[in-house]
């Protein structure tokens, strides 16, 4: 069976709570992007996605010089490098989320799983478990 380890995207842009949200938009932009964890200390503080700024920043007429930490999602959800893709999958269906940030078991930041990572795998149920649960209409 595969980990998260063997399927997950190693280079994780993290930005910063206190930047701003043009420069996470332009780090999304620049990497193509739709989310970046953000950190502070060595430590994961919350997720800011293109979602997000759009919704809580752009619609409610924000400036871009606003801090991430003012819309960015701080309900941190994640998974460990050595769980099973199966495991992580039915999980992430379950959340109703596209990714996950990846932790070693010290909880340092090692990477970055999204449905793209799972679609590409060859676990097939991992795949149909996972799009059955994020991939619905609204």
């Amino acid at each position: 069976m595969q980990t998260i380890r063997e399927v997950m995207t190693r280079d994780v842009r993290v930005i910063g709570p206190n930047q701003t949200i043009r420069e996470a938009a332009t780090a999304m932009a620049d990497g193509d992007i739709g989310s970046l964890p953000v950190g502070e200390n060595d430590r994961l503080v919350g997720m800011i996605t293109d979602r997000d700024i759009a919704i809580r920043a752009v619609a409610e007429g924000r400036d871009p010089t606003t801090a991430v930490r003012e819309v960015m999602t701080d309900r941190l959800q994640y998974c460990f490098a050595d769980e099973n893709v199966q495991e992580i999958a039915r999980n992430m269906a379950e959340l109703g989320v596209r990714r996950l940030p990846v932790v070693d078991r010290d909880k340092r930041l090692v990477g970055i799983v999204a449905l793209s990572n799972i679609a590409t795998c060859s676990d097939h149920r991992s795949k149909q478990t996972l799009l059955d649960g994020v991939a619905q209409p609204h």
